[in-house]
């Protein structure tokens, strides 16, 4: 539950602070937005056999400050997000093209908390966050293989396309501004390039996140629209002994501007995050990855330090 100010008089007063614990919201929305845009994931469009299926487990920890907008009178704000996902992806043949169909089911906790003048406000919210799904598509470079194709088939540079939609299933409830669900849908396509150099490989992507409107914004009445987000991601990977490889990551994202009824809700973002990625195969059917970002540059939003492990089963 919200832990009100002590002293809140006027009318002016109640609505700098709905608007400050608004900004509070945003941040423990686990669906697309601030969130998704700082994503980095290295070696998204590498090619795989078809016909195989695989389950992964991850957890997510971020901390920081965040950067909120200077007109908003919300001042030293902390966040500790936690995220929890499930997985599970199937590599099939579409259309001539080698594709891969993922959907994840997350569970987000996270707390919050930020000041106005002298009094300091504290969220926290926990259950499940908006799923996604995402559909990859390798648009040149490689054909639907085998297993045993695959093994033969030689490294060449590829051009990937995707589209990850997120639809409104989350935890929402209209009467509190902090919910883990978005209550909106979210769409982000994208394309890849990816270049193999002996055991290097450089990976570049551009992808666009587009919001529909949340017609049920607190107290319930409300409209929230948000701009489209940019999202820009390289990464240089390099191949390691027994299949295991280390990536160097880089994401950069801007827009995302929001208003709430017309009125101006938060600035756009304008952000660069730099990480790092560690990929382990344990035998032919698992592997389990490490990944850590932090901020390079921040704006606005977010300015957290995140790690992730992830557990990962060929299952046929």
């Amino acid at each position: 539950m919200l832990k009100r100010p002590r002293l809140m008089r006027g009318r002016l007063r109640a609505v700098g602070v709905i608007r400050a614990i608004g900004g509070l919201a945003a941040l423990l929305g686990a669906g697309a937005g601030s969130v998704s845009a700082q994503e980095l994931e290295p070696r998204a469009y590498s090619p795989s056999p078809v016909g195989a299926t695989f389950l992964a487990v991850s957890a997510t920890r971020s901390a920081g400050g965040v950067f909120t907008d200077p007109s908003a009178p919300l001042a030293d704000v902390e966040a500790r997000l936690g995220i929890c996902g499930v997985a599970v992806g199937h590599t099939f043949a579409l259309l001539g093209k080698s594709a891969l169909i993922l959907g994840v089911v997350p569970i987000a906790w996270g707390t919050a908390s930020g000041r106005i003048g002298e009094d300091r406000l504290e969220t926290s919210r926990r259950g499940f966050a908006d799923p996604r799904l995402k559909l990859s598509v390798i648009l040149a470079g490689s054909r639907p293989m085998t297993a045993a194709e695959f093994a033969r088939a030689r490294r060449v540079p590829i051009v990937g396309t995707s589209i990850t939609v997120v639809p409104p299933l989350g935890q929402y409830d209209a009467a509190r501004l902090v919910n883990l669900g978005a209550n909106r849908w979210s769409f982000k396509p994208e394309i890849g390039l990816s270049l193999p150099l002996r055991r290097w490989a450089v990976d570049a992507y551009g992808g666009l996140w587009i919001f529909t409107d949340n017609n049920h914004y607190f107290p319930g009445e409300g409209t929230r629209r948000q701009d489209v987000v940019l999202a820009l991601q390289s990464h240089v990977s390099y191949t390691l002994a027994r299949r295991a490889w280390l990536a160097a990551n880089a994401t950069w994202y801007v827009g995302g501007k929001s208003t709430v009824d017309g009125a101006p809700a938060s600035g756009a973002f304008h952000n660069m995050r730099i990480g790092g990625t560690l990929a382990v195969p344990i035998g032919r059917r698992q592997s389990v990855k490490l990944a850590f970002s932090e901020g390079a540059t921040t704006r606005l939003g977010a300015d957290f330090r995140t790690i992730t492990a992830a557990w990962q089963v060929l299952i046929f």
